[in-house]
């Protein structure tokens, strides 16, 4: 694949937020070309600790590499099926405090987009938006330009940086093209840290990925590889200008080279596949091999890995390509009954209903009990409200976690205090003394923690529940037609050795 310019440049679909424009409000964010961020530091710091009860509540099972250090500025990049969930997992997994670029409406709507101007994100307008009417071309090169050199002069101050430099969300099993954006914002703050006297930033490729992305409770797994060095490419004039607030465009063949380089490091790192059908049989072939080789997949981090070992193998040597058919229909039967390839035990047969899967699934049923009130007193209003935004918007599949996620985001910061201000103004406690300030505090560490033990007990029901649907698949005929393609996978596995 010849980076980027191969892959499909598909303009998205703009929703109805996407179409409406606040040119005050866009004029007003936020911005510094000095190299400070033109965030607050303590608001950095309590996003900080909002994406990570937002983690909690949404992911059964986080992991993450540590990421590479540098000394100067980074660049995070990724791919983007995940809305909002994509750049936070970013953010929570360094150090570095973060500065982002986003659609218009992320910057200027009445909520999220009060908390992202107080955390200096960075407003775009879209190529999509100017072609449809939303912008003029000038407002917008304006605009652009103002955020480019913000983010950039961050960069060489030595913060970091989030951009997705698909320019849009997806839900495809590759990568799209990439815009010029995070290139473009890479070598002008090359060049303004090299005349400041700073050390050089870094494009840091991050892989996301997820059991399941639209799945609530679902597990999911941050990637770091190598970063990518930055060239070069202004001369000291230049460099000069940029760094005295004058945005000067690269040079478009540098831009496209480091688009390139950008696009044949990340796109690895994605599921990479021509479709999603073609993805799960390769998982259902990592998954296979392994429980051959005695070495079972226990977590979503080896599932990924192993994955990619099954990709490369097809595509270097064709090794397991005669697999792939079997794998695709099998890999169906799972989806279409909502498993997947854990299903399997050790053996490469499906799990059946144990004792042991019982008492799981008695256990859990126990501590939601236990827990439901805390729970749907402190939890009860958001996750509604989060339900019904799913249903009511255009944003697409990935909409469903962005908004349970931003829920529990917003859980300590909007509606556990207001709540347990109202247990106490209803308690008729003198919320100023030193009790009331006390219970205060204690309510909201309450329900979180309730919130986690319910969830908890959630996750056992649902493992219960999964063991139960696996042992009725076994029995069924399409579980009869599945176990037949397995057997035969097995014995074409064990001839490859």
């Amino acid at each position: 694949m010849n980076g980027s310019e191969s892959a499909p440049e598909i303009m998205p679909e703009l929703s109805a937020a996407a179409h409406k424009i606040d040119i005050k409000k866009l004029e007003k964010a936020p911005y510094d070309h000095t190299g400070k961020h033109p965030g607050n530091k303590y608001f950095s710091n309590l996003l900080r600790l909002m994406i990570n009860v937002g983690n909690s509540i949404i992911f059964r099972n986080f992991d993450s590499d540590k990421i590479p250090p540098n000394n100067g500025g980074r660049i995070s990049i990724a791919t983007h099926i995940n809305g909002l969930v994509d750049p936070s997992l970013m953010i929570i997994t360094q150090e570095k405090r973060i500065i982002s670029l986003g659609r218009h409406d992320l910057i200027t709507g009445p909520v999220i987009g009060w908390w992202s101007r107080r955390n200096g994100a960075q407003p775009v307008l879209r190529k999509a938006e100017i072609e449809a009417g939303v912008s003029d071309e000038n407002f917008a090169r304006k605009i652009n330009d103002r955020s480019m050199l913000t983010v950039a002069n961050c960069l060489a101050g030595g913060h970091g940086a989030v951009i997705m430099p698909e320019g849009k969300s997806h839900q495809d099993s590759k990568l799209h093209a990439l815009r010029t954006g995070a290139a473009r914002a890479a070598l002008v703050s090359a060049a303004i840290a090299k005349k400041r006297g700073k050390p050089a930033p870094v494009i840091q490729p991050t892989g996301l990925h997820w059991e399941r992305h639209y799945w609530f409770r679902t597990k999911s797994y941050v990637e770091y590889t190598d970063p990518i060095d930055i060239k070069l490419v202004f001369d000291d004039e230049q460099s000069s200008r940029l760094a005295a607030g004058e945005w000067i465009e690269p040079p478009a063949s540098a831009v496209n080279e480091l688009k390139q380089e950008m696009y044949q490091k990340l796109s690895p790192i994605t599921p990479e596949a021509p479709d999603w059908e073609t993805f799960h049989a390769w998982k259902l072939i990592a998954h296979l091999k392994a429980n051959h080789d005695k070495t079972p997949l226990e977590s979503l981090k080896q599932e990924v890995h192993f994955t990619r070992r099954i990709r490369e193998e097809i595509n270097e040597t064709a090794k397991f390509k005669e697999l792939i058919p079997d794998a695709i229909n099998a890999a169906q039967i799972l989806e279409s009954r909502n498993l997947d390839p854990n299903s399997l035990d050790k053996n490469n047969q499906l799990k059946t209903t144990n004792f042991s899967a019982i008492i799981t699934g008695f256990i859990g049923i126990l501590l939601m009990l236990t827990f439901s009130i805390p729970v749907i007193i402190g939890s009860g209003i958001q996750s509604i409200l989060a339900r019904y935004m799913v249903e009511m918007s255009d944003e697409g599949l990935d909409a469903r976690t962005t908004y349970f996620f931003l829920a529990g985001m917003f859980s300590p910061v909007i509606f556990w205090p207001l709540i347990s201000l109202l247990v106490i103004l209803f308690s008729e406690i003198n919320i100023f003394s030193l009790q009331g300030l006390m219970i205060f505090i204690l309510t909201i560490f309450g329900f979180y923690i309730s919130s986690l033990i319910f969830l908890f007990g959630y996750d056992l029901w649902t493992k219960y529940r999964k063991t139960v649907a696996v042992s009725k698949f076994s029995t069924s005929s399409a579980g009869q037609e599945f176990n037949i393609l397995i057997e035969k996978m097995n014995i074409q596995l064990a001839l490859l050795k």
